[in-house]
């Protein structure tokens, strides 16, 4: 077993959004400092954080200095280019480890992982090229769905094709980036599980959430769901299995389609997750600190849910909406200190306590 991390240790974070804020938040609570690694000038853990390296991940000196001042790495999104990770990795521990990184940088890899596992997942097809888009879409059907294999997110790298007649654009606006067709699945709603392993191998998992997207973009999560026992016990299960198939620590979050043939697993971030954000006013430990003591090699704290939250994303000028929130008894706002407001920008959110 893994020892633990000395009180005042540093933690470093690849990504200095508003995920690496909150889990700096976390770790200065249980007595850990944080440095952040961010390539954009004043980023929002900056706020909030004990050092900052600015400096872009082809910066292999800045990476150098930055690992060898933190005792273990850990990072807010997926797309940290592999070089910097091997970098990095030569001097510091990373946490999650690079295995799950592989897999959810590749969306095609990740579905591969996942029915490999014996999880249901979409019907889906690599798309090198046009004739390949034109084979599967024989296949598979439409309505279906072009995405990049690699680095898309909120909608973005997306086209939907509700016909054969739809593949030359779709194909076109990926400008010449390999791809994966995924089926259309008819759920009638999606959850995800924010789900955490420590370095011993204890699993623990929040309660499902149920998501609303606007536009690509996460709109809504409520707690609890709207599932059967048997359902929420599923979506547990399932998120256990892939943590511990990709022996991992920290937080992980898993996306599901409720159908009725059963949970069809959408997709996997290894990270902390937007739709892990009401844990923070539904539960005694939420998804920030479970991370941090998961990679600390701390015991999981307890994430059972004590209250029925609805989490709302602030995006662009949602923010006009701040000071009549400020002023509802129900409501605890998280703002993200971001200066500059832009629409389809998340810039904070709210979680809303149902009483």
């Amino acid at each position: 077993m893994t020892e633990p991390l000395a009180l005042g240790s540093t933690i470093g974070i690849l990504g200095g959004g508003q995920l690496g804020r909150m889990l700096s938040v976390a770790a200065s609570r249980l007595g850990f400092r944080t440095h952040i690694f961010e390539p954009g000038a004043a980023p929002p853990a900056g706020h909030v954080a004990d050092a900052v390296t600015t400096a872009d991940y082809e910066d292999n000196a800045a990476l150098k200095a930055f690992a060898s001042a933190c005792d273990i790495v850990t990072f807010e999104f997926e797309n940290v280019p592999t070089s910097a990770l091997d970098l990095i990795e030569a001097h510091v521990p990373i946490r999650p480890g690079r295995e799950a990184l592989r897999i959810s940088q590749d969306r095609l890899t990740e579905k591969d992982f996942l029915r490999d596992l014996g999880l249901n997942v979409a019907p889906y097809a690599d798309i090198p090229d046009r004739a390949a888009l034109d084979a599967a879409l024989a296949e598979i059907g439409t309505p279906s769905i072009l995405k990049t294999r690699r680095f898309g997110y909120d909608g973005k790298g997306q086209a939907r094709l509700r016909g054969p007649e739809d593949a030359a654009e779709a194909i076109e606006g990926m400008n010449g980036a390999p791809c994966v067709l995924e089926g259309f699945v008819d759920f009638s709603h999606e959850v995800s599980v924010i789900a955490a392993r420590g370095t011993s191998g204890e699993v623990a998992c929040f309660d499902p959430g149920e998501n609303v997207h606007r536009d690509g973009i996460l709109h809504t999560t409520t707690v609890p769901a709207r599932l059967s026992a048997a359902q929420r016990t599923d979506a547990v299960l399932m998120a256990g299995k892939i943590l511990n198939a990709l022996d991992y620590v920290g937080v992980l979050g898993v996306e599901l389609f409720v159908t009725t043939g059963g949970l069809i697993v959408n997709e996997i971030a290894p990270r902390v997750h937007n739709s892990g954000h009401w844990t923070q006013q539904g539960c005694s430990v939420d998804q920030f600190e479970q991370h941090i003591r998961a990679i600390a090699g701390w015991p999981l704290g307890d994430g059972s849910r004590h209250t029925d939250v609805v989490m709302e994303n602030l995006i662009g000028h949602d923010m006009d909406r701040v000071p009549e929130l400020a002023r509802q008894k129900d409501v605890s706002l998280h703002l993200y200190g971001k200066a500059d407001v832009k629409p389809g920008r998340k810039m904070g959110h709210f979680n809303r306590v149902m009483r």
